[in-house]
């Protein structure tokens, strides 16, 4: 391992064997020192003039920080067995390494609330957070929270950033003071000549494509965020250090080189399990969050014959940005990082693919907010799976005991170094989740519990329902375990922060509004539009 403190080494060694001189003590008698007896005395005090104070010991002590992001990973990832084709073998190993959490899910099934979650530490309830804007700098009660990197920065870590750790540009400006240095973006480097799958509803957005034209590795911007990180981790400096990199794949568009597509036979592919009819028994307020969005429903992939291409778009576009975690990994262990750095892995939310009748996020359901999340390094159980539900809102305080960094009392979540020392510790708190004001999802190891904002609910018992197939609210002990769950719901319900209005929905007197637009009580749901 190396040391990544400063060695103070005794030099010119040779020049005091030949060395000896003369004291004269009080009594006027000459005594000749031998070299020996000299050296000996000299790297005695060479030594403690050479051992660090005790401030200075702690702060060798910490640990450096790996803190790797991936967009929009669900739980398609060998190790979560979410999809019998995933191939994931560089974040496997990190499993094996470290400790998985298998039962880990999101605050919010959406990028900006749920990077502004976990890297303050707070829930989109208690922030206002809940669409793709506004970033907390441009909002007053918000602008002065001391987010995971200011953090560290605060207690003597170096800090570095590249790819994307907050949402689009946001940390990312040169009047913003997340990150001490900054790698790429995350961004789309090269597109074909036209969208691969056509036109698609609700604006036909650029970003919902998928497929594979010729793109090389070399050309992907997720190619260019682990080069910088692996040149960064060949120069890391005496002080400990705070490393985010943050991939932009399995996000749309779904590119990747051919290479890795041709790894997903079409005709060999296995499409996650869809019921029919399956959002026959859930509210009309359970599409209110996917009113319009530019993510095709699950009636627009069949009809243009792309639900199999999405499917294997993810599943290659999943395999290529785990070979760009393994370079990083890899860079890691060669520079000798390895057992003296954290590691920890986390996707931001899940992804739908055509299960309860959609695509995208933007869900109270586990293909919405389920995601990996490992934590790997010193004083870490290895090869250890904990099964009870965790949130990404638990990383900025367990890396704050891990590190040995002061607590922070306001923080929302709970740390997981018991967890992590010993993988069968309990833990009494269980998982939530909000899109929007008033929309919240209550997750224990065998329940989900979900109230929308117009008071309608959903219950699923996910030991015996996984795919949350059958809404148990209306059944005989429906109300009972509801009830029970219920007093998880969160009490604080801040008011959202509009910002540019994406994503967000307001519900005022019985009236919806998503985006700015009121939505019609006779509006089909979206899987029945027109359009679809």
């Amino acid at each position: 391992m190396i040391n990544r403190h400063k060695i103070v080494k005794n030099k010119n060694l040779e020049f005091f064997k030949t060395l000896s001189f003369s004291i004269r003590p009080v009594s006027g008698q000459a005594v000749k020192i031998v070299p020996f007896l000299l050296l000996s005395f000299l790297l005695t005090l060479g030594s403690c003039g050479d051992n660090p104070k005790k401030e200075e010991k702690k702060a060798i002590e910490k640990p450096n920080v790996l803190f790797i992001a991936i967009d929009d990973l669900n739980d398609w990832v060998g190790c979560l067995n979410g999809h019998p084709q995933a191939q994931t073998p560089n974040i496997d190993r990190l499993a094996e390494r470290g400790t998985l959490f298998m039962n880990a899910h999101t605050q919010s099934p959406l990028c900006n609330p749920s990077r502004t979650s976990i890297l303050t530490g707070l829930r989109p309830s208690s922030t206002g957070v809940y669409g793709l804007s506004p970033w907390i700098r441009d909002v007053d009660e918000l602008k002065d929270l001391v987010t995971m990197p200011q953090h560290f920065v605060k207690n003597g870590y170096s800090t570095w950033s590249t790819g994307k750790i907050y949402h689009g540009g946001f940390g990312r400006k040169s009047t913003d003071s997340e990150f001490q240095e900054l790698g790429p973006p995350s961004r789309v480097n090269k597109r074909p000549p036209k969208k691969i799958i056509g036109d698609t509803p609700n604006g036909n957005h650029r970003l919902m494509d998928w497929g594979t034209f010729g793109l090389k590795e070399e050309e992907t911007s997720d190619w260019e965020v682990a080069s910088w990180a692996v040149s960064k981790l060949g120069k890391t400096g005496d002080d400990p250090f705070f490393l985010s990199v943050g991939f932009f794949l399995p996000h749309v568009p779904l590119y990747t080189p051919p290479e890795w597509f041709d790894n997903y036979p079409y005709e060999e592919l296995q499409l996650p399990p869809i019921l029919q009819n399956d959002r026959d028994d859930t509210p009309r307020s359970s599409w209110y969050n996917y009113w319009r969005v530019p993510e095709p429903t699950l009636t627009w992939l069949r009809r243009n014959n792309q639900l199999k291409p999405l499917v294997r778009s993810y599943l290659a576009a999943v395999e290529f940005v785990d070979h760009q975690v393994g370079r990083v990994l890899r860079s890691l262990e060669e520079n000798g990082l390895s057992d003296n750095t954290i590691v920890v892995l986390w996707s931001d939310h899940g992804y739908h693919l055509g299960e309860k009748d959609i695509s995208g996020k933007n869900t109270l359901w586990d293909p919405s907010t389920r995601v990996p999340l490992i934590f790997a390094g010193p004083g870490i159980s290895q090869n250890a799976e904990y099964t009870l539900p965790v949130e990404l809102l638990d990383i900025y305080p367990t890396l704050n005991e891990l590190c040995g960094l002061p607590k922070k009392p306001e923080l929302e979540g709970h740390s997981l170094a018991p967890q992590l020392k010993d993988s069968n510790t309990p833990r009494q708190w269980p998982a939530i989740t909000t899109h929007n004001q008033n929309n919240h999802s209550i997750r224990t190891e065998d329940w989900r519990y979900t109230k929308y904002v117009d008071g309608s609910e959903e219950l699923y018992h996910m030991t015996e329902d996984p795919n949350e197939w059958e809404n148990l609210i209306e059944s005989e002990n429906g109300r009972t375990v509801a009830d029970k769950l219920s007093k998880w719901l969160p009490k604080t319900n801040h008011p959202p922060y509009i910002g540019n209005g994406l994503r967000v929905l307001i519900y005022e007197n019985g009236k919806a509004t998503w985006e700015g637009v009121e939505i019609d009580p006779e509006e089909p749901i979206p899987s029945k539009a027109d359009y679809n």
